[in-house]
């Protein structure tokens, strides 16, 4: 009688060691899992980014880049930073544009792109 009781014992510890954690896993998804930024240049000196949020709650995202002109310059090196934040409702997206006009006719680069999502807390 004794065998048979810690035999169904290791069975459901057998059990709930393979099976719960495969339904918390399932329970938890991350942001990343289905908030997204996507890059497309537009024209000549602008990068269009669109942050898309394919959750089924509403997201505070923050867009950050820098525009650097003449990168290779050590004298005419000039950092300009850009950030965008916005509150996208579920299954939203928005566009911003990050343009290198500022530069003029000097080279540029836009570096150090960063974005981050959250749940909304309101």
């Amino acid at each position: 009688m004794r065998s048979l009781l810690r035999a169904r014992w290791a069975s459901c510890a057998l059990v709930l060691t393979i099976c719960l954690p495969v339904a918390v896993a399932d329970h938890k998804k991350s942001i990343a899992d289905c908030a997204s930024v996507d890059q497309q240049n537009k024209g000549e000196d602008t990068v269009a980014f669109t942050i898309a949020n394919a959750c089924t709650v509403p997201l505070d995202c923050k867009l950050e880049w820098q525009v650097v002109c003449a990168p290779y310059s050590k004298s005419r090196r000039a950092v300009h930073p850009g950030t965008h934040k916005v509150t996208l409702v579920a299954g939203a997206s928005q566009s911003t544009e990050a343009s290198a006009a500022i530069c003029g006719d000097d080279a540029w680069s836009i570096d150090a792109v960063e974005w981050s999502c959250e749940p909304n807390k309101d």
